[in-house]
């Protein structure tokens, strides 16, 4: 299999599922990426990288327990599969490698 290809948004997304671990629904990743990257997050957008990240297979989702605060409502909780570390692990590596290729000189404007 080749290298596994992941969007700067989806990446963001798969970190902060990782991030909130067992409490990781989209209104909270959407709130955590507007804490953790100063960057506003629109929920729709969140849900949309969440399905597309699961049907990827580097998601899976599960209901949680009905909330009576929610009006019995249930949060669809994420979780990171060994896939979606597997690409986490990837591009952090090639970002590694491309950022230690840069010479110093490179950097001086």
């Amino acid at each position: 299999m080749g290298r596994i290809y992941l969007g700067e948004f989806e990446e963001l997304i798969l970190l902060t599922v990782g991030v909130l671990y067992k409490e990781a629904y989209a209104v909270a990743i959407s709130k955590e990426i507007s804490k953790q990257a100063d960057r506003s997050v629109n929920v729709s957008a969140v849900h949309k990288s969440l399905y597309r990240l699961e049907e990827k297979g580097m998601l899976k989702s599960m209901l949680s327990d009905p909330e009576s605060k929610r009006g019995g409502k249930r949060k669809r909780i994420f979780i990171i599969t060994a896939y979606g570390k597997k690409a986490l692990d990837e591009s952090m590596d090639l970002r590694m490698s491309l950022r230690k290729q840069i010479t110093d000189l490179s950097l001086k404007w």
